[in-house]
């Protein structure tokens, strides 16, 4: 690929249609006005195409492939806001019986092709990894030989280049110094920085606006630079966990290294005998929750983290965590999201002899992590033989549990008794008990109850933050850049005995006009003309 030696003297890349120096136009079919998109300089994709670095740099510098993979990542995007993501359904609830028992077979669909996690899905990541790929590909592909032409341009230019801008015109003068000085002190007045060479000048302003989208570009590839570090370890957490009075559970996120205890959950209701709310009570038909709050310990683990030894801790903290006073530490916050009351933590149970009614003992059975053998003495045995939390009957009517929260538990016992040593089986759950043998001799009766309060806290961890915010400031810099100011050129140049007036925007056309005219109604030389608009009161 060899390089384009123009009758300036400067050399080209190749591929340039406009010489970077002096403007003279390589290819002269036509008239046509000069594509000064990008000064006419040589873009890489436009000028290789043999290896296969070529043609991937080619495919990723097109815009319209950029445009088609935002398109594509708006579009998957809304697919996961048509369920909601697996973070957003009830905790302890099985997602793939919960997506089918809410939404039917389109929320099996949804969670068969995996978009109840989408959002950390690898091909999701794959789409925002190639927009960042094509942002990058698409700004160096311009940027870099934009700045060479502008940084290398000279103030006189080919009579090519004048004459195929839209705004161009011809001038006869008494003094042409004096008018180019005229010319000069007008056109500072109106902030444009001049250039002089041989008599020639060059006037320009807003030069720094045409970095305006590049800088977005920045901006944007920073922003996805901090949404895909959420995805690393240690650098996001947006997780909940649900903590029961008087339990003590890890704070997850935070590698084992932190526990938090529940010590006492409050909630205070509205007074309904209160004048002032009663209407609005009325309205809501159930009790207003008026503020609700946890009382936590942080303790923090200071042994070696065994497997299966009991964790040594240390308490570090207390805070009562109310709505929007979370318990923060160590990055993390700890914010009161919800709250369950009653939940069931205890069910007891009392073996009872069918033919007699004598009651041979009674067991007291945790639902939140039950044992599996209950011995009551003199030859009677219980066992769990499975445990359903939250008991529904699947669609072939065999029992199920559709999350480990102990909403509805039921329990499938053997009783072990002297007279059977091989066992009876008995499904006892709320209201049901059921003999599966059909020749039981003794029954497991529920007799007693026992609640528990719940409260729902956020664990919230997030050093994207601030590249998240450095990412948008910058892009609204370019946005305001690239928006607010524009890049004007006015060439003032003399050819045998003219003055040559040419004119270059990149928008806003009227206002360049305009500041010709203060240039024209000054001095002797007559306003120019915009080809553009000649061609459309021809039309």
């Amino acid at each position: 690929m060899e390089k384009v030696k123009c009758e300036c003297g400067h050399v080209n890349p190749y591929g340039t249609v406009i010489c970077e120096s002096c403007g003279k136009p390589f290819f002269e079919e036509g008239k046509e006005l000069l594509d000064m998109r990008y000064e006419g300089v040589a873009r890489r994709s436009q000028s290789y195409n043999k290896t296969i670095i070529d043609k991937i740099w080619n495919f990723f510098s097109s815009v319209k492939v950029g445009i088609w993979i935002i398109v594509i990542t708006l579009l998957a995007s809304s697919i996961g806001t048509i369920f909601p993501q697996e973070f957003y359904i009830p905790p302890g609830s099985n997602p793939s019986l919960f997506y089918q028992d809410e939404y039917g077979t389109l929320g099996k669909l949804y969670y068969s092709f995996g978009f109840h996690n989408l959002y950390s899905s690898w091909w999701y990541m794959l789409l925002i990894a190639s927009l960042g790929v094509s942002l990058i590909i698409c700004s160096l592909d311009r940027v870099v030989p934009l700045h060479r032409a502008l940084k290398t341009q000279r103030v006189t230019r080919h009579e090519g280049f004048l004459q195929r801008q839209r705004v161009h015109g011809v001038s006869k003068v008494d003094n042409q110094a004096e008018t180019i000085d005229q010319a000069k002190q007008l056109l500072k007045s109106k902030k444009y920085e001049i250039f002089e060479e041989e008599g020639n000048i060059v006037a320009e302003k807003g030069r720094f606006s045409r970095w305006g989208p590049y800088v977005n570009h920045i901006g944007l590839i920073v922003f996805l630079i901090g949404c895909m570090l959420r995805f690393f370890p240690g650098m996001y957490v947006d997780d909940n966990i649900w903590v029961r009075e008087g339990e003590t559970v890890v704070v997850r996120g935070t590698d084992g290294e932190f526990f938090l205890r529940n010590d006492k959950f409050t909630v205070d209701f509205y007074d309904d005998a209160d004048a002032r709310f009663q209407d609005a009570l009325v309205r809501a038909g159930s009790p207003v929750v008026k503020t609700y709050q946890t009382s936590a310990t942080l303790f923090k683990r200071v042994d070696d983290g065994v497997v299966g030894r009991e964790p040594e801790l240390v308490e570090v903290a207390r805070h009562d965590i109310r709505v929007n006073d979370p318990f923060k530490f160590n990055s993390f916050a700890l914010y009161q999201y919800a709250f369950k009351q009653n939940e069931i933590s205890q069910m007891s149970f009392e073996l009872e002899e069918l033919k007699t009614g004598e009651r041979l003992g009674r067991i007291d059975v945790s639902t939140y992590d039950p044992s599996s053998i209950y011995d009551l003495g003199n030859g009677y045995l219980i066992e769990i033989i499975e445990y359903f939390p939250d008991f529904h009957f699947d669609d072939n009517r065999t029992p199920a549990s559709r999350s480990r929260i102990p909403n509805n538990p039921a329990f499938i016992f053997k009783m072990i008794t002297p007279e059977n040593e091989a066992g009876e089986i008995s499904f006892v759950g709320i209201q049901t008990n059921q003999d599966i043998n059909g020749e039981n001799t003794h029954r497991m009766r529920f007799v007693d109850i026992d609640m528990n309060h719940v409260t729902n806290l956020v664990v919230r961890k997030d050093h994207t933050l601030g590249i998240l915010i450095v990412g948008g400031i910058i892009f609204m810099i370019g946005l305001t850049q690239g928006m607010y100011w524009t890049h004007r050129r006015i060439w003032i140049q003399k050819i045998n005995d003219e003055l040559w007036v040419s004119a270059h925007t990149n928008k806003n056309w009227y206002g360049l006009k305009k500041d010709i005219e203060t240039i024209v109604t000054s001095t002797q030389l007559t306003m120019p003309v915009d080809k553009v608009e000649e061609e459309e009161k021809k039309m």
